[in-house]
């Protein structure tokens, strides 16, 4: 059973960001991305200023317990605030050159980007991920337009195609992990099994 899925509120975040830093402790992505020490403080944070962004220009789902969590953003959203933007930098510290160097296709123009999804490791397996998800597919597919994602493990390409999503580039990051850029085409709809 997964639970009743909903818009994110302010008071969410917290917990959300929580959600996430458990979701993404050992994920290719972060684990390369953020530096070592002060890790998961780092995540947290870098998780929580990412889904105030979100939250403010997107759409940002939860289940009702916050055990999931999947954020969109549209096509052609604002740069995160400055303020924002140079806590981020200071969050990704010695790792910063690797990240700016790091470069993978750019996604179909006007997608809406599935920025992050996670779902609490005690709860994983249960459809939660699978349901925020497909709650922000629903939403963006009664606008109509297409949607892009970034993966760098390999077990999600599975779970994203299910949801209508094709596999278009799969890029080798130097010294860094695998990314697999997935596209999912408008109105794409595709019936969910419970």
């Amino acid at each position: 059973m997964t639970g009743h899925i909903r818009p994110a509120a302010s008071a969410d975040l917290d917990a959300a960001a929580d959600v996430l830093a458990r979701a993404f402790a050992d994920y290719p992505w972060t684990r390369w991305a953020l530096p070592v020490d002060d890790y998961s403080q780092r995540l947290r944070e870098v998780q929580r200023l990412y889904l105030a962004h979100a939250l403010e220009h997107g759409i940002v789902l939860v289940d009702d317990r916050v055990r999931a969590v999947a954020a969109f953003l549209p096509p052609g959203c604002p740069a995160p605030a400055e303020a924002t933007q140079r806590r981020i930098v200071e969050l990704h510290g010695s790792r910063l050159s690797a990240l700016t160097q790091a470069a993978t296709p750019a996604a179909p123009s006007g997608s809406w980007t599935l920025e992050t999804v996670g779902v609490d490791p005690d709860h994983q397996g249960e459809g939660l991920g699978t349901a925020v998800v497909a709650g922000g597919l629903a939403l963006i597919d009664e606008e109509g337009g297409p949607v892009a994602l970034e993966t760098s493990d390999e077990r999600n390409v599975r779970l994203y195609e299910r949801l209508g999503f094709s596999t278009a580039a799969t890029t080798t990051i130097p010294h860094g992990p695998i990314v697999w850029s997935m596209h999912r085409g408008a109105g794409q709809r595709v019936a969910i099994r419970g």
